[in-house]
C-alpha cells in the first residue's frame, strides 16, 4: 500500500504540470515568436478620411490675423487692437465629413476629403489658401477627433473606446478593456470593419506572430472587435444551469467522500502495521 502511494505522488505531480503547461500555452500571446527578434510592421493604421469622421483643422501663419477666419478657436472671437484675444478659449466642434465625403470649410466652402490622409488634406488646404491669396504662408494641422472602437465579447470590461489620435493596435485596445478573460478565444478574434460602403469581417490569431502582418493589427475608425468564448464556456452556456448546479454539487460530495475514504484507509493501514 505504501509503495503504491509513493508511486502515485510523482504521477499526480506530472499530470498537474502537464495541465498547467497546457493552460499557459492556451492563453499565451504570440507564443511562436522568438524572443529578442525583430519584425517589420506592414499594416496600415489609417485608410484615410471616412464619412462621419470629425476633423480638427487648425491653420497657422506668421501673420495670425490672416488665419482668424479659418480656425474655429478664433473665427468667433473678437479682435482687440489688432491682437487675437485668447485664441485657445473658443469651443472646437470639428468638421463633420458628410456621407458624400465633403466638409464645409470657412471661406473655401465645400471641400472633398473622402479617402485623403490627414497629411494630404493638410497639404491641399495649404495650397488652396495660398493659391486663392488668403494666407501667404499657411501651415495646416489635421487630426481625427472621434476615433472610436467597440470591443465586445469575452473581455474584462467590454465597451466603446474613444481614442486620441488615429493609431491603435489590437493589443492596445484589449489592454484598455482589461484584457481577455481566461476563457477568451485567443486564436480567432473577429474584427468587423466598414470600408468604402462595405462591411468586412476578418479575424486575428493573437497566439501567432503573424498577427503583426495582419491588416487588422492596426484598428481603424469604428472597428468592432469581438472576442469569442472558448468551446468549454460555450458548452457550459448551452446546458441547463440548474442541472449543472446539481452535477457540480454531486461531484463535490463524491470528492469529499473519496477523500474521507482514502484517509480512513490510509489510517487503518498504518494502525495495523
Amino acid at each position: 500500500m505504501q509503495k503504491k502511494f509513493r508511486l502515485l505522488l510523482p504521477i499526480a505531480g506530472l499530470l498537474l504540470l502537464t495541465v498547467s503547461c497546457r493552460q499557459q500555452r492556451d492563453i499565451a500571446y504570440v507564443k511562436d515568436a522568438a524572443r529578442d527578434s525583430v519584425m517589420a510592421l506592414e499594416g496600415e493604421f489609417s485608410k484615410g478620411i471616412q464619412a462621419n469622421d470629425i476633423l480638427y483643422i487648425y491653420v497657422e501663419s506668421q501673420t495670425p490675423l490672416a488665419t482668424v477666419l479659418f480656425n474655429q478657436e478664433t473665427n468667433k472671437i473678437a479682435v482687440n487692437d489688432g491682437t487675437v484675444m485668447n485664441p485657445g478659449s473658443g469651443a472646437v466642434q470639428g468638421y463633420l465629413v458628410n456621407q458624400d465625403g465633403y466638409i464645409i470649410f470657412p471661406v473655401l466652402g465645400k471641400v472633398k476629403v473622402l479617402g485623403l490622409t490627414h497629411n494630404e488634406l493638410a497639404k491641399m488646404l495649404e495650397d488652396r489658401l495660398k493659391a486663392d491669396g488668403h494666407v501667404v504662408d499657411p501651415v495646416v494641422t489635421v487630426k481625427l477627433m472621434n476615433f472610436r472602437v467597440c470591443v465586445l465579447g469575452d473581455v474584462a470590461r467590454p465597451g466603446q473606446l474613444v481614442v486620441q489620435g488615429e493609431r491603435l493596435t489590437i493589443f492596445e485596445a484589449l489592454s484598455m478593456v482589461g484584457d481577455l478573460k481566461i476563457t477568451g478565444q485567443r486564436e480567432n478574434v473577429t474584427i468587423i470593419r466598414e470600408e468604402n460602403g462595405k462591411r468586412i469581417i476578418g479575424s486575428l490569431n493573437l497566439a501567432s506572430k503573424d498577427v503583426f502582418n495582419s491588416p487588422y493589427y492596426y484598428l481603424h475608425q469604428n472597428d468592432v472587435v469581438y472576442v469569442e468564448p472558448n468551446k468549454k464556456t460555450r458548452r457550459n452556456a448551452d446546458r441547463d444551469p440548474i442541472v449543472m448546479t446539481y452535477i457540480s454539487s454531486g461531484l463535490s460530495v463524491i470528492s469529499v467522500l473519496s477523500s474521507m475514504f482514502y484517509y480512513w484507509t490510509l489510517s487503518k493501514y498504518y494502525n495495523n502495521r
